[in-house]
């Protein structure tokens, strides 16, 4: 169990370095929906390349696609909205609170997955110990969130537009925790995680390219754009298959939330190292107490919610 355990941490430190990288390459081709597409391209190439190799066939059956329920291949449509939002909200709310807001969203909706049985899930019992523990973790979110100078925002920062940008940052981490969930399941249908991550990772491509297509008609970046560009900023798609595939591993063998929760843990301390030493190009800002504080009490949330 442990293993499964750490590879959902490691899924969490992979995602945080994403928004980074996805970030910059937006900033590079001059749009987000490019720089989503190439990354679910290049993310597409790298699993089917994978999946080729260990299962010698890309594609599941007809007739398995025909006797499975529609939901199963949402997993790809959710991710596609995840990952452009996380590009549009990285230069707006910063890297922690990118990672940070999104978890409340997925706290809750990983706990109704699991207490309901949503997408296949076992279901299981919310008892009130568990109930206290996601307040402490609510709790370490919040000090994780609020560091700086004045709270969230200073009031001539604060505005209604940077409002709805952390309401909507709630909202993809519900539609991230349902994309877990659901490609978990598909994976245990396949008997083939590589296979789904796939799957998920080319519906999302597929979808993401037409609405470019469709958004930006003919104007595209030009070969100096390109150019300018570094080598690294292309490297996101690789970081986005690699943490659907350890989720879609993880799901079935430690369940929806305690992935979630893990993965959470990994995505705060990837994107403070971030923040910390300004990786990928981003905005430094030096790590403060009360955010390793924030962190430790996440962790004993958790602890109560997954393990006692």
């Amino acid at each position: 169990m442990f293993s499964f355990v750490l590879l959902a941490f490691i899924s969490g430190l992979l995602l945080s370095n994403q928004s980074p990288i996805n970030a910059r390459l937006g900033r590079g081709l001059g749009s987000p929906f490019i720089a989503a597409s190439f990354s679910f391209t290049i993310g597409t190439i790298f699993l089917g390349i994978v999946t080729f190799i260990q299962t010698n066939t890309l594609f599941p059956s007809i007739q398995f696609i025909s006797q499975q329920p529609a939901w199963i291949w949402l997993g790809g449509l959710l991710g596609c909205i995840y990952l452009t939002s996380n590009i549009l909200l990285f230069p707006r709310i910063g890297a922690v609170k990118t990672v940070v807001l999104p978890i409340l969203g997925q706290i809750i909706m990983g706990i109704a997955i699991d207490t309901f049985g949503w997408f296949g899930a076992t279901s299981s019992t919310f008892n009130v110990l568990q109930a206290v523990g996601v307040g402490i973790m609510f709790t370490g979110i919040l000090l994780t969130v609020t560091v700086g100078n004045n709270g969230f925002q200073s009031q001539q920062t604060t505005n209604v537009t940077t409002i709805l940008w952390m309401i909507w940052a709630v909202i993809i981490g519900m539609v991230s925790a349902m994309q877990q969930a659901i490609n978990g399941h598909l994976g245990t249908l396949l008997h083939s995680s590589v296979q789904a991550a796939f799957m998920s990772f080319g519906i999302g491509m597929v979808l993401i390219v037409s609405v470019t297509l469709f958004l930006t008609r003919h104007n595209y970046p030009s070969k100096d754009m390109f150019l300018k560009v570094e080598p690294w900023a292309f490297t996101g798609g690789i970081l986005g298959a690699l943490f659907v595939l350890t989720t879609v591993i993880s799901v079935p063998a430690i369940g929806t939330g305690l992935t979630i929760m893990m993965a959470l843990i990994g995505q705060v301390v990837g994107s403070i190292l971030v923040q910390q030493f300004g990786l990928w190009k981003s905005k430094q800002t030096s790590v403060q107490l009360k955010q390793i504080l924030g962190i430790l009490i996440m962790v004993v949330g958790i602890v109560l919610i997954k393990f006692l």
